[in-house]
């Protein structure tokens, strides 16, 4: 896709003027890096990083019947989700694969707020304006931008222009005035970092934007670290880890199956779902340490200790906080023990592999303890 085609997000402008180096993602002119990956990486584990994720897609799902509906395609507990709150789900086909993956919650008493990938977002919003029924109704917010704030330090910043949001734990969200407009912002993220997701007006967004830049803990961060931060915690990358063939079990993603949505089996793609649940899948996400040479990377093979190649990888690189190689991939059930020695064919040469927990570096979501 050519410059001139890709679309932009309110913050391009402001991207541009700061020196990002920019670049093609999911359709979009989108910042990668500003001072250096490794740099920002590094910003945000030890203090706060800025991201603009406005190229996500942000609807409302309205209606008395919303929920209802909405549960039709995911296997999340969404009737018994309090206000407030907000969960991890994935949109399943009929044969439970994952059609992308998504944050959806009640940060007021309208309905769902959700969030899906960029990638995805066109073809997920046609797919509930074709499938949603009764008085369900679809609300695309293509006026709002998306920023998240992530690290040690954001819950500090954040509190300073708003101190309400001290009282949030992980996964909890409002809709609020915040820097002087309506906001929906929820304590979550995509990098294992503390932090807060913060949905505002399109229009506001370069203002606001700035003034959290104000705060000297605070360093705008492009989408190269982004993805880094998002491979150490282990988290999965639709289109490269997940998609369409891969199920909640084999992506081993079975936390977000709810326990009241598995003994109802009433979600698409449940017959898939649970006979994996019972019987085990054909093969299994695994977390890599990759021993020896270069960084393996999407696509590389992996091979048992014989070297027959049973799986590939499909995320991988350096990571800057455990100065190790790692990576993501699919291997048979039989070879996904922790300690397994694996390899992976990097370059056209083995290297040394072992698999091991993800995630790689411990997440630190700020979490209420149970009362």
């Amino acid at each position: 896709m050519s410059d001139a085609a890709l679309r932009t997000t309110p913050l391009t402008a402001a991207h541009r003027a700061m020196g990002a180096r920019m670049a093609a993602f999911a359709g979009y002119d989108m910042p990668i890096q500003y001072e250096g990956v490794q740099a920002e990486h590094r910003w945000t584990r030890e203090h706060a990083g800025l991201f603009d994720v406005s190229h996500m897609g942000q609807c409302k799902i309205t209606g008395a019947d919303a929920i209802a509906q909405f549960e039709r395609f995911v296997p999340g507990d969404y009737q018994a989700l309090k206000a407030g709150k907000q969960k991890y789900s994935l949109l399943l086909n009929d044969q439970g694969g994952i059609i992308d993956d998504l944050m959806a919650g009640k940060p007021d008493h309208d309905g769902l707020f959700v969030v899906v990938n960029a990638g995805n977002k066109d073809e997920d919003f046609a797919f509930w304006q074709a499938k949603l029924s009764g008085d369900a109704k679809l609300t695309v917010l293509d006026d709002r931008a998306l920023v998240a704030i992530q690290g040690p330090e954001a819950a500090e910043v954040m509190v300073a222009h708003e101190p309400v949001l001290a009282e949030f734990g992980f996964m909890e969200s409002a809709r609020l005035m915040l820097f002087g407009v309506d906001a929906y912002v929820s304590r979550s993220g995509y990098t294992g970092e503390d932090g807060y997701e913060i949905s505002i007006p399109a229009k506001d967004a370069e203002r606001i934007w700035n003034t959290l830049l104000e705060d000297a803990r605070v360093k705008p961060v492009g989408l190269g670290a982004r993805d880094s931060l998002r491979l150490e915690a282990g988290l999965p990358l639709h289109g490269h880890d997940i998609d369409p063939s891969t199920s909640p079990v084999d992506g081993a993603l079975t936390f977000a199956l709810s326990k009241s949505r598995k003994d109802r089996a009433d979600f698409a793609g449940a017959d898939r779902v649970l006979r994996e649940l019972a019987d085990g899948p054909s093969r299994v996400r695994v977390g890599l340490i990759v021993k020896e040479g270069a960084p393996a990377r999407e696509g590389a093979e992996i091979a048992d200790a014989d070297g027959t190649v049973i799986g590939r990888v499909t995320s991988g690189g350096p990571s800057p906080t455990l100065g190790k190689n790692i990576a993501m991939g699919y291997v048979p059930p039989a070879f996904a023990g922790l300690g397994t020695a694996l390899r992976v064919i990097v370059r056209g040469k083995p290297a040394a592999a072992e698999v091991v927990p993800m995630p790689f570096v411990a997440q630190r979501y700020s979490r209420k303890p149970k009362a």
